[in-house]
């Protein structure tokens, strides 16, 4: 008879399985068991080699409940692992090598060549290159280098609108004799005074010895002692004094009462140094270059 038709009858009629159709039932669920126990397993650890293992199962003698029970858990956890690390893509090329890494597994690394090959460091057909891009490198540094250097140099120079007023030429055509003329030079007052022939000689003769910042009239002056060039700064509290004023027809400090002769040389008054005397020059017999 039909073990299928018999047991849809045994089912109505409310009886029990027949034992052939039971056994059968149970080697078949042992079955499957063991068959989807053992794909979870491959598919975690990607061996394809064990797949003939599977096909035993299908001819197991005998049955047991245990591990039937066993089996039926391992099952759900296996699937349950899926998507792991130890999911391993395998293929035909590269299951004896995961299979190889799996068993003995080594801190030496060997790569696979069955699809690919590894170019080795120095190869010859990449020598060229190699040389290319370091010598490129090495030309792109020192150039960036280069323009460091040159910048924090050029940062420590003056720039232009300082060395513009580093220096000043001043035209001593126009200045008559006996006149006093002011101008501005790094932002300070600077006078230049030419002096008639009775002021030179008048300050020549004056006693050094005798002078609270003791200097010579020619030691103040340059080529023509005619032309005087000082600091309009009182060496005091740096107030600017008037010019052909006071006490030795010099300058004259109003704030604190400092005198200066015609050579700029403290007399009187608290100022302790005579005026200062810049750099100068004659370019010309009418141009002067102060600084």
């Amino acid at each position: 008879s039909n073990p299928l038709s018999e047991c849809s009858r045994c089912s109505t009629r409310g009886t029990k399985t027949p034992p052939l159709l039971d056994k059968m039932l149970r080697r078949s669920l042992h079955s499957l068991a063991s068959v989807g126990l053992r794909c979870a397993q491959v598919q975690r650890t990607g061996c394809v080699a064990a797949l003939p293992k599977l096909h035993s199962q299908f001819s197991s003698p005998g049955f047991d409940e245990s591990r039937f029970q066993q089996q039926r858990f391992a099952v759900g956890g296996g699937f349950a692992f899926r998507g792991y690390a130890t999911d391993l893509a395998t293929t035909s090329e590269n299951s004896g090598a995961i299979t190889a890494a799996l068993k003995t597994p080594t801190a030496d690394i060997r790569y696979d060549t069955n699809n690919h090959t590894i170019d080795k460091p120095g190869d010859p057909s990449k020598r060229a290159f190699t040389y290319f891009i370091l010598t490129g490198g090495r030309i792109i540094y020192a150039s960036a280098l280069r323009l460091v250097v040159l910048k924090f140099l050029l940062s420590m120079s003056a720039s232009a609108d300082v060395l513009a007023l580093a220096s000043l030429e001043v035209d001593l055509s126009k200045i008559e004799v006996g006149q006093t003329v002011t101008v501005k030079w790094r932002g300070k007052p600077v006078f230049i005074r030419r002096r008639t022939g009775a002021e030179i000689e008048k300050e020549q003769a004056v006693d050094v010895g005798a002078l609270r910042d003791p200097q010579t009239d020619a030691d103040r002056v340059k080529a023509d002692p005619s032309w005087l060039v000082v600091v309009g700064v009182c060496t005091h509290l740096g107030c600017v004094p008037i010019s052909n004023a006071g006490d030795y027809n010099g300058w004259f400090c109003p704030c604190h009462g400092s005198h200066y002769d015609a050579s700029g040389r403290i007399r009187r008054g608290p100022a302790p140094y005579n005026l200062e005397v810049p750099e100068y020059s004659f370019i010309s017999d009418t141009k002067m270059m102060v600084g």
